[in-house]
């Protein structure tokens, strides 16, 4: 991805790391709170939050996306560091990708209460496994997770 030119290498330190991961939980705290009122914000604010761990992790291996289709990138990278483990999580990870930008760019997309209650699962799953990677690398990261 890097010969592609959709990746950068960036050196970062743990406290940009840290923070992309804060705001992944802050996300999730605050869709935690309308989930059953405001689907269409729990989704947004589950997305971003897969989002920001996303960008947590590639920090955490020293690249940055580095093209026109930074969130594709961040999506693809993330299933490739994960693995084949968490295959179908970051291929939802990838769906609701394709989902937020119909939502943000064309009228009248459609959400149901279970894909925004499972997108909302998925994302609490995505953001503990990704701060739990960083954390079995450097166990001096402590973050309350308490979605």
């Amino acid at each position: 991805m890097e010969q592609e030119g959709k990746l950068k290498k960036q050196k970062a330190g743990i406290v940009q790391i840290e923070a992309l991961l804060k705001e992944s939980m802050l996300d999730l705290k605050e869709a935690k709170q309308i989930v059953d009122i405001a689907d269409r914000a729990t989704y947004l604010l589950a997305y971003n939050a897969m989002l920001k761990a996303g960008r947590a992790l590639l920090l955490w291996h020293g690249y940055r996306p580095d093209d026109g289709a930074q969130h594709k990138t961040v999506v693809e990278l993330t299933a490739a560091l994960l693995g084949d483990q968490f295959k179908t999580l970051t291929q939802h990870f990838e769906s609701m990708r394709r989902k937020r930008n119909e939502m943000t760019y064309e009228a009248g997309t459609l959400l149901s209460k279970t894909e925004v209650r499972q997108s909302f699962d998925d994302a609490v799953t995505l953001v503990q496994e990704i701060y739990a990677s960083v954390k079995a690398k450097d166990p001096q990261l402590k973050l309350n997770f308490d979605v």
